[in-house]
């Protein structure tokens, strides 16, 4: 379609260029120009309007106006692609991994009136710019198709037999690879299973909060001044045998406040007056004044939101696979919320072994952006206890508040 919207507007006197652009192209082997030439070879129609060389692609002398296919890769040549004048169209390919910095410099590019971008990927996360910028808030004056194997009148029967072979061999895989859905299985990803048996169980649906049980929440902290890393939190409950997770947040770059008010106003929401804070060893850590503990105390506000806070002790060398372990362990008996756990879910679907190829010998977790709600789910792994084995919520607020801060009243629950 490319090949033809160029042909037509060169027979109706027109010059530019249709450009076609990756995130990463290193050369043209790496570009659309082979699919291209495929195209226009296949049609007898294109084929007598274009000429095609080893490293160009333009339609014929004979035409009112003339045609050109560019071929741009946005991470090294974005800023000359600025420079690109008269684009009739623009069509980006493979858009899943285009960051937001190159939409921002590419779309004012693509500016005649009658001038269009296109998009095609395969959806892979929702955290993707592509997804945010084009399904999440669609643009005015544009059309989002979904296509996929059944919609092509072309698709070859050796396709249909792989088609037919993912479907039965690795179910878990293919509505990623044929239907569109998101990725939710990475190679070497720790919980890609127990997150499909989750699924598959029914355990991945809408849950409420039991007003009854108290609210726990899980942290994996950013670093000193709060702009270092991700700051992460699970809520949930210990419902009876299972583990309920209400709630998911991560951000990177905000203040301690942030991360406060956002808590804080989840419980107000549900009319939850008081939870706990559970917090990784570095909650404890002081430099110049600064304590994760510290600010979580002086963030508590009896009668709004108070928090009860809580610091784990290091759990020494080979900590993050201890989390991991643990977490595996009790993930039979956790239940998601499926809106509220959503972002979180595809952290633990992405969270994977980071590997040495050369010599074959895995790393331990790999630290990403799926680490940090991994490592505050994990952290809810290491300090579960089953039913019954969970201390007296009175003896629970007495040793949290043990190093002389004020001890709450009230009963907490179970």
């Amino acid at each position: 379609m490319a090949a033809v919207i160029g042909a037509l507007a060169a027979e109706a006197g027109e010059e530019g260029i249709v450009l076609c652009c990756r995130q990463f192209m290193n050369s043209l082997d790496d570009s659309s120009l082979a699919e291209v030439k495929a195209a226009i070879s296949s049609e007898p129609w294109l084929e007598e309007r274009y000429e095609v060389g080893e490293k160009y692609i333009r339609t014929v002398p004979q035409l009112a106006g003339r045609v050109d296919f560019k071929f741009s890769g946005l991470d090294r040549n974005l800023d000359s692609i600025k420079s690109k004048a008269r684009v009739l169209l623009c069509w980006v390919d493979e858009a899943e991994t285009v960051i937001e910095a190159a939409w921002v410099k590419l779309i004012p590019t693509v500016r005649e009136d009658n001038s269009e971008v296109w998009v095609t990927w395969n959806p892979e996360s929702t955290r993707s710019a592509t997804h945010k910028r084009f399904r999440q808030s669609t643009p005015n004056r544009s059309k989002i198709v979904e296509m996929n194997w059944r919609d092509n009148p072309w698709f070859p029967s050796v396709l249909e037999e792989e088609r037919q072979n993912d479907l039965r061999d690795r179910p878990d895989q293919y509505e990623h690879i044929w239907e569109g859905d998101f990725k939710t299985v990475y190679e070497g990803a720790y919980y890609a299973k127990s997150l499909i048996k989750a699924k598959h169980d029914g355990r991945i649906k809408d849950l409420h909060v039991e007003p009854s049980l108290t609210v726990r929440t899980w942290h994996d902290l950013a670093g000193a001044g709060d702009k270092a890393d991700a700051y992460s939190i699970w809520v949930g409950q210990f419902v009876d045998q299972q583990i309920w997770m209400h709630g998911n947040y991560s951000t990177e770059g905000q203040p301690s406040a942030f991360h406060i008010n956002w808590l804080r106003q989840w419980c107000l929401d549900r009319n939850i007056r008081r939870c706990i804070v559970t917090l990784p060893h570095d909650g404890d850590q002081v430099k110049q004044d600064y304590s994760w503990r510290n600010i979580w105390n002086a963030a508590s506000e009896p009668g709004v939101v108070e928090f009860i806070v809580e610091v784990i002790p290091n759990q020494g060398r080979g900590a993050a696979m201890k989390r991991v372990e643990e977490g595996r362990k009790v993930f039979p008996r956790v239940w998601f919320d499926e809106k509220g756990t959503q972002a979180g879910r595809e952290a633990l679907a992405a969270y994977h072994e980071k590997r040495d190829e050369n010599r074959s010998v895995g790393l331990g977790p790999n630290h990403d952006w799926a680490s940090h709600d991994a490592d505050s789910f994990g952290l809810m792994a290491c300090t579960y206890k089953p039913p019954g084995q969970t201390a007296d919520a009175e003896e629970l607020m007495a040793s949290l508040y043990s190093k002389g801060s004020r001890r709450p009243a009230g009963y907490l629950g179970n």
